[in-house]
């Protein structure tokens, strides 16, 4: 019984971690792991017993995130005609781009070490991609036979923009180009 809030305690430390982590890593790839443990509440060794290394708390962050914007399709999937769903879900996607700009350079760094980890495939995002794009296929509105993967490279664009400039107007012109193709020869165009 006693177990139970400890670990409960560990898992809000954890969650913690994690949440400052993202705030302070895309603010600031080089964040001193140090200053995220101070900001997170926790002690050294806590911080270090969840995260044995900067690689393992920046892949960690990237599997959640990741998961996060991957999650969020079958809600607007649930609440939205699939068309629609599926172009507010790459508003998601772009908004998740350009606000952790700098957990992208956190990724870059622990991934393109030498000897580092390999970064984790986006399978989560293309799962989601894909049941977004059938859900359109099926409902007429979205051509047929677009995979996740060709969707993933032509949306590839917004890796491209600026996250300290006015990213927005132009995220929004280029997913709708996307969204034109992806109409272009629906049956129920």
């Amino acid at each position: 019984m006693q177990d139970s809030p400890r670990r409960s305690d560990a898992q809000r430390n954890r969650e913690r971690i994690l949440e400052v982590a993202i705030a302070e890593l895309s603010r600031c790839a080089n964040a001193p792991l140090s200053a995220i443990a101070r900001k997170a509440g926790v002690g050294q060794g806590t911080f270090y017993r969840n995260f044995p290394n900067r690689e393992s708390l920046v892949l960690e962050i990237y599997r959640h995130e990741m998961a996060s914007v991957a999650d969020s399709a079958a809600r607007l999937l649930a609440a939205l005609p699939p068309e629609q769903a599926l172009r507010a879900w790459m508003d998601r996607l772009s908004e998740f781009a350009m606000t952790k700009a700098g957990l992208a350079d956190a990724i870059r760094q622990v991934t393109s070490a030498p000897g580092g980890p390999a970064k984790p495939a986006p399978t989560p995002v293309s799962d989601a991609a894909d049941l977004l794009l059938r859900a359109g296929e099926a409902a007429g509105t979205i051509r047929p036979g677009v995979t996740a993967d060709d969707f993933l490279l032509a949306i590839a664009g917004l890796w491209q923009l600026d996250p300290h400039e006015d990213w927005r107007p132009r995220a929004t012109r280029l997913l709708d180009l996307v969204m034109d193709g992806l109409r272009r020869g629906a049956p129920q165009r």
